[in-house]
């Protein structure tokens, strides 16, 4: 429910201002009532109101010096300045605090109502749009979350974004945009410290839903966080080629994408990808055809027997051997042997 703050010092026009705002909008609205600019500013401070309504001429702190105070606190509040003929040039003035909307006494419904209609239409823009200050604020704790290398920090600073993000009504392209954005934002600050991430560049053009295009960008957020804990351990070695090292050590075993990841210390979708980025294939296309590369060099020895080399290779079901390994050289391991003579 939004807020409306009314300011005015008669107590009969609060009442009616208050009366007809509801009555000219669709939704209810939580309204506050304020006599002078110096309640109203306490009451700014607890509530912090969606819209302002302000009559320029009160006590203690009148409409214009309030809107200037407004001016200069940081805050979306957007105020209308209530004003009579004889107070226009006063209210022109608030022009310069960011006033855009004003009512003539007296406030007839039906300017009321297309005032409110502003408002809301701006207030719903507003939830879309993301302040450059709010995009740095997130970008700047997250650098500062990787740089320490404080995962949970990092997570919670995630957690928070992605609450905000999930809630405004943007477009795809507008999320994908932000997203996009502040990844490059980040790869920027922390660039000013040498730190080079894996991917410079995210690409979100095939996330599907909002969840999922925040879920790969907190992914490859948070695969910066470990790349820089396994440099700074003194494991700046090429991950691809580590992997290629362990696959080639552990042909024998089932060991799965997500394991390899582990030992890498890398998120698995972000080495999944990473990986066929950098060999052009698949993690199990990759581990299979280095299977049968491994196969068709031990059957080249006559002294294994091929129910040996298929356990050697990872396959303890002889018949997927075989299968396996004629997919991929168009022969039957037997056959194989023939052609190279060996009966």
């Amino acid at each position: 429910m939004r807020c409306v703050l009314i300011v005015d010092d008669e107590p009969m026009i609060r009442k009616g201002l208050s009366i007809m705002i509801q009555q000219c909008s669709e939704h209810p609205y939580n309204i506050k009532l304020a006599q002078n600019g110096e309640e109203a500013i306490q009451l700014i401070m607890e509530e912090q109101p969606d819209f302002l309504f302000t009559d320029i001429r009160m006590p203690k702190v009148n409409g214009l010096e309030l809107c200037r105070r407004l001016s200069e606190m940081e805050t979306d509040i957007q105020t209308v300045v209530i004003t009579g003929y004889g107070d226009f040039e006063y209210a022109r003035q608030c022009v310069s605090y960011g006033v855009k909307e004003y009512l003539l006494k007296p406030v007839s419904k039906v300017n009321l109502q297309n005032v409110i209609a502003k408002l809301e239409a701006y207030r719903k823009k507003l939830e879309s749009f993301v302040s450059v200050a709010k995009l740095d604020e997130w970008v700047m704790r997250m650098d500062d979350a990787i740089w320490t290398l404080d995962k949970e920090r990092l997570y919670l600073v995630l957690q928070e974004w992605e609450t905000d993000f999930l809630q405004r009504k943007m477009s795809r392209s507008q999320q994908k945009e932000l997203l996009e954005e502040g990844y490059a934002l980040l790869v920027k600050k922390l660039l000013v410290n040498s730190v080079i991430p894996g991917k410079s560049v995210l690409d979100l053009s095939a996330a599907a839903g909002p969840e999922q295009l925040f879920h790969c960008f907190a992914e490859a957020s948070a695969t910066i966080l470990e790349e820089l804990r396994r440099k700074r351990k003194g494991k700046a070695k090429d991950p691809i080629e580590e992997a290629k090292a362990f696959i080639e050590k552990h042909l024998a075993q089932e060991v799965s994408l997500e394991e390899v990841a582990e030992v890498l210390g890398l998120n698995a979708s972000y080495f999944s990808q990473m990986f066929k980025h950098s060999t052009g294939e698949t993690f199990v296309h990759y581990r299979i055809k280095r299977r049968m590369e491994k196969a068709k060099r031990l059957l080249a020895d006559a002294s294994f027997r091929i129910t040996d080399i298929s356990y050697e290779v990872g396959y303890a079901d002889h018949p997927h051997f075989t299968k396996t390994f004629k997919k991929f050289t168009g022969l039957a391991p037997s056959e194989y042997r023939n052609q190279l003579g060996i009966d």
